[in-house]
């Protein structure tokens, strides 16, 4: 399914950018500079999109951002003008049957591609507020276990993707953020990292991860985008180089009150089971589990989880991503309990590709778990 997904892409990109541009070009006059700035417009931004995608671990780190983002900006740009001239192109097939506009739709169509292009910018405005300035979720939970009289706060985060468009300057803002909550104890659900490992050694973020402060200690698991660096341990052995716990098909004891069991991420199809992960632990003490992937939320449940913590989704990131994941995961954003198991799935800290919240909302969660 993955190798057919990349095999079109490009299939379906080009298709789309030709689309797109043949319908702007149509609309926009033919007597002046407008129609080759688009189309040059469309040409260069999917260039740029492209090279950040294949060349942008080799390019300077300055000039990987600012070629990423605009690539990035571009693709959502792309994405909404396709729903934009298809709409026009619906309304103009229906005056065709229907003629309800009998002198043509040129300069509806005109203006409908200018007004869209105006509402596209303050959307993509607003979304990219909202990555950046991302939510505090605040949770409290109970367990159902024998009552030590104790609460935990927990901080949790996931998928930031760290790299050359997520840099150094956005990790100082996150672990600011984490300390200002004094937590007990700091979880990373996966995806620390995007798909290298070098922007991170290069720009030496170990920095800001041995920043992070909580007593009961920073843990990470791996999430799919660990899989993509160029060792499959790559980033595990760096987190672990800065300071931080890391839990791999693993479960720890922590403060002698309850266990932390972190899930390899479901990409290695070897991962251990969670019945042979939790099979000798005290069933008297709560189990907090980590698990990138939101899926078989049954087996929690069944295995006696208290709080399973995951992300991978980014709740869809922009829409309309956000409607199609709701159709692929049970719980693709947000808190949800089944039977004495407390589930939480977040969007994520950072996020994937474009620097824009649409229809979403980037987040930390603060979970105060008594038991």
């Amino acid at each position: 399914m993955k190798h057919r997904f990349f095999a079109f892409f490009p299939i379906i990109l080009l298709s789309i950018i030709l689309y797109i541009t043949w319908r702007g070009c149509q609309v926009l006059p033919n007597d002046d500079f407008l129609r080759p700035l688009y189309a040059g417009g469309n040409i260069v931004f999917f260039l740029f999109f492209i090279g950040a995608l294949l060349f942008g671990y080799k390019m300077p780190l300055k000039l990987a951002s600012i070629i990423s983002f605009m690539g990035n900006t571009y693709l959502i740009v792309m994405i909404y003008l396709l729903f934009s001239f298809l709409i026009a192109d619906a309304v103009r097939f229906t005056n065709d049957m229907m003629h309800f506009a009998p002198a043509g739709l040129h300069n509806y169509r005109y203006w409908w591609m200018m007004i869209s292009l105006m509402a596209i910018a303050i959307t993509m405005f607003i979304g990219n507020y909202r990555f950046n300035h991302p939510k505090t979720v605040n949770l409290d939970l109970h367990t159902d276990k024998p009552k030590q009289n104790k609460e935990l706060k927990i901080l949790a985060v996931s998928d930031i993707h760290l790299g050359f468009s997520i840099n150094k300057k956005n990790l100082q803002r996150y672990v600011a953020m984490i300390n200002a909550e004094k937590p007990d104890i700091v979880l990373m659900a996966g995806d620390v990292s995007d798909r290298s490992i070098r922007p991170i050694i290069r720009q030496n973020m170990q920095e800001e991860f041995q920043q992070m402060k909580a007593p009961l200690g920073v843990f990470a698991i791996n999430g799919n985008h660990e899989h993509y660096t160029e060792t499959k341990g790559a980033t595990a052995e760096y987190l672990s180089r800065s300071g931080i716990h890391i839990l791999i098909d693993s479960t720890h004891l922590i403060d002698n009150s309850f266990y932390l069991i972190g899930r390899d991420d479901r990409s290695n199809n070897q991962r251990k089971s969670l019945i042979e992960l939790v099979k000798n632990l005290n069933p008297d003490l709560p189990k907090i589990l980590l698990d990138h992937q939101p899926f078989h939320l049954e087996e929690a449940q069944q295995n006696d989880i208290d709080l399973q913590i995951s992300g991978h989704t980014h709740e869809g990131q922009f829409f309309p991503g956000n409607l199609f994941v709701k159709n692929m995961f049970e719980i693709q954003y947000g808190y949800a309990k089944k039977g004495n198991t407390h589930y939480y799935v977040s969007s994520g800290l950072g996020i994937w590709g474009p620097q824009y919240r649409i229809g979403t909302q980037s987040e930390m969660v603060v979970i105060h778990l008594h038991y």
